[in-house]
């Protein structure tokens, strides 16, 4: 597969543009609200700067009593040029009566604390009266203040800090004047702070960028192998080839994913084995007695088979066909009970008797084998179960103990309620099952090697619908043995009781509480 079609390209691709326009984003919200920061302490700064002028001004015209004395020019001086200000006074009209153009040269320069500069040799020029806007602001302001980063009002070209006042100032004379300050500060330093935080940010978006675009990178790079490996072995699924599983352990993928599907795999792989054998197995049950039948009916034909012999050799072709229809029936039940379709009619039933009954049917193989028969005294155990069924059950299971138990052995029966279980044992002795069969046992068509020589004529399907059955009970069918010494089928089917529904003649079953 290639890299770059890969889904997880895909989403490499998106998460790196999310990522890009998440730094976006977040850088102008950041430089934004840090330059407003800076901005805000810089204001904050020129109404401190501009309130101890205004303090050294108001003591000063008090004396005074005039905004151009020495005194004041040298403190207009002094502000504007230490603190980089442009400080304007208008009168009550706002009409400019005092700027930087008002100063006398003479008086600034001569003074030892005031040197000359480039900055001293200013022309008066004409200065504009106080902006409405400005007048306005200060005229509603309730601590009559103007504050604020203004681009319009004092330079079209250059935004400019400003802070305004009106103040009513007394003079020597007692009297009262009302009078507007304006202080104009420089955005230089806040346009180099500015530019420096977008630097850094810039900066650090490019190393944020690059580390990601690396580690996504790595990563997709490791999901993609992952994602074609998963696609691959998906494909040899498909094709039936199990023999690789998916990896477990990558990182960033959850490692249930991998294990549940290698275990749907190995079940698809058992389930396509399982079907295998199944067909393997009744086409050869199928094929023995099919040869039989047809090889006798054709000796009969052809006359190869003599008439004085015919009648034998329809005996065994009768129980061939006779085979046949067990074989058939029994996969079919298998069949209803695997698809839920086979329905129980549940009504009391005396087991001890379904036993007795069944154990009757093998009277004389019983006798032939000189067996011992135990337990058959033992007192009635009743349940609720399907007769026909549990017999069916019970018949597999003494057939089974019957065929296999040694000459002159004990076939033994149980019967006892035991935490709301009603329990049928059948135990024989003989040669008993190797730990492997005990596991097997009950699968389908299986054989032991031991039943292959003394059960020529068995399907293989008795134990297999003996547990179905047994289920559909909501039971437990459950097999012990000592290999050498015996072999043990208990039967555990739940205590039922009858409960019968109001106006419905059914009857139904539920567990006794």
């Amino acid at each position: 597969m290639n890299y770059k079609e890969s889904s997880y390209h895909r989403l490499f691709k998106f998460s790196f543009i999310i990522i890009i326009s998440l730094l976006l984003f977040v850088g102008i919200i950041f430089i934004s609200i840090i330059s407003r920061i800076y901005r805000n302490a810089e204001l904050k700064q020129l109404e401190k700067t501009g309130e101890l002028y205004i303090s050294m001004f108001e003591d000063e015209y008090k004396q005074s009593g005039s905004i151009s004395s020495q005194v004041m020019q040298k403190l207009h001086y002094e502000f504007s040029n230490e603190e980089k200000l442009k400080i304007y006074i208008y009168n009550k009209d706002g009409d400019c009566i005092f700027s930087e153009g008002d100063y006398d040269k003479e008086t600034v320069s001569t003074d030892h604390r005031f040197p000359a500069t480039g900055k001293e040799s200013v022309t008066s020029s004409e200065v504009d009266d106080l902006a409405a806007e400005i007048k306005k602001a200060i005229g509603k302001s309730k601590e009559k203040k103007y504050l604020e980063l203004d681009s319009s009002n004092m330079s079209k070209n250059e935004p400019y800090l400003l802070y305004g006042t009106k103040r009513t100032l007394i003079n020597n004379m007692g009297e009262r004047e009302k009078m507007y300050i304006l202080f104009c500060g420089r955005t230089d330093d806040i346009s180099s702070f500015t530019m420096k935080m977008i630097i850094i940010y810039c900066v650090i978006s490019a190393i944020v960028i690059y580390l990601s675009y690396v580690l996504l990178s790595r990563r997709t790079r490791k999901l993609t192998v992952y994602e074609h490996d998963f696609l691959k072995i998906s494909e040899m699924y498909v094709k039936g080839d199990f023999s690789e599983q998916l990896s477990t352990d990558i990182d960033g993928i959850p490692k249930e994913i991998a294990q549940y599907v290698n275990a749907l795999a190995e079940n698809v792989k058992n389930s396509d084995e399982a079907s295998k054998t199944f067909i393997a197995n009744v086409s050869h049950e199928l094929r023995t007695p099919i040869t039989t039948v047809g090889g006798f009916v054709s000796g009969i034909l052809d006359g190869t088979i003599t008439k004085s012999r015919q009648n034998e050799y329809l005996i065994i072709v009768s129980k061939e066909i006779q085979r046949l229809k067990i074989l058939i029936s029994s996969m079919l039940n298998m069949t209803k009970f695997e698809t839920g379709t086979m329905t129980p009619n549940f009504r009391e039933t005396n087991l001890t008797d379904l036993v007795i009954q069944t154990v009757l049917m093998f009277e004389k193989k019983i006798e032939d084998k000189n067996l011992e028969v135990l337990g058959l005294d033992s007192d009635r155990l009743v349940a609720v179960a399907d007769a026909d069924l549990m017999q069916q059950v019970i018949y597999n299971l003494v057939e089974n103990a019957v065929k296999f138990v040694n000459y002159g052995g004990a076939l033994t029966f149980g019967f006892e309620k035991k935490d709301g279980m009603n329990c049928v044992s059948i135990k024989n002795t003989g040669e008993g099952l190797r730990d492997n069969e005990i596991q097997q046992v009950f699968d389908r068509f299986y054989k032991t090697d031991t039943s292959r020589g003394k059960d020529a004529s068995g399907l293989g399907l008795g134990l297999a619908i003996s547990r179905k059955i047994v289920h559909l009970h909501k039971g437990h069918i459950v097999v012990k043995s000592v290999y050498g010494e015996y072999t043990k089928f208990i039967i555990q089917i739940p205590d039922l009781e009858i409960k019968q529904k109001p106006g419905d003649e059914r009857t139904d079953y539920g567990r006794k509480r």
